[in-house]
């Protein structure tokens, strides 16, 4: 491609991650705490399209050519050079994401993952209160599968995930975890039992209320630890404006 198509390209580029770091598009592809970075990114991207459309401009100034004179590699011949149309299939991914918003990862990715709940190093107190405390199923599923559920100190909790159905229609309360963006997200699941909601729609959101359950079982991708939850209510809540928990690796 030619310095001009090229300069339209970074700058599309540049304008496309500010538009997804300034909206919180970012957080489909990556974790929360890179936004400066990605800011910062598109920034110079467009700054760097911009410098590159005047130094084009005035080197074809001090030529006497016009663009449409100059070949790809800044050499005047004094007639146009064809640029492979190919190239600006560099264009799509661009509009995509632009214009294209894929959702989070499901259910689908969680269950052919197997669970990443690693053990934690430690496991400190709950926030002071009678009614059910709030948990990341990160947080309950690490106290329930290696604390057997003595931090929770007998009293409700409250999480929130989407839900995943194996192929016997067991139900899973999943997040999906990451350490750095989507392309490394892995699932942490909660087993489900008790009173369950009559229709079950795998992705649907739920935000659950319930108790420790000793049950533990194991996920049949990679045997690692899938912990029990004993539902008594459960609500169906909006898409989390961050789908993804980072709090595993806080």
């Amino acid at each position: 491609m030619n310095r001009p198509s090229q300069a339209a390209v970074m700058f599309l580029l540049g304008a496309a991650l500010l538009h997804a770091g300034s909206t919180g598009l970012y957080l489909r592809y990556v974790k929360a705490g890179l936004q400066p970075l990605l800011l910062a990114s598109g920034a110079v991207l467009i700054a760097g399209a911009l410098a590159t459309v005047w130094y084009e401009h005035r080197r074809n100034r001090r030529q006497g050519h016009t663009p449409a004179e100059s070949d790809g590699h800044g050499h005047g011949h004094g007639h146009a050079h064809p640029e492979p149309r190919v190239s600006w299939l560099l264009l799509l991914p661009l509009l995509a994401l632009i214009l294209v918003a894929p959702p989070a990862l499901g259910s689908y990715s969680a269950l052919r993952s197997g669970t990443a709940l690693q053990k934690p190093y430690d496991l400190g107190p709950l926030p002071r209160g009678s009614g059910p405390v709030p948990l990341s199923v990160v947080d309950y599923a690490s106290r329930a599968a290696y604390g057997h559920g003595r931090s929770l100190d007998g009293r409700p909790v409250r999480v929130t995930g989407f839900l995943a159905l194996d192929g016997s229609g067991a139900p899973y309360l999943v997040r999906m975890a990451l350490n750095c963006c989507a392309a490394d997200a892995q699932p942490i699941k909660i087993a489900l039992t008790g009173q369950l909601p009559p229709v079950l729609r795998p992705d649907a959101w739920l935000q659950v209320t319930g108790s420790y359950s000793p049950r533990l079982g194991r996920d049949p991708v990679n045997n690692g630890p899938i912990p029990y939850l004993s539902v008594t209510s459960a609500q169906p809540v909006p898409v989390p404006h961050d789908p993804y928990d980072e709090t595993w690796n806080n």
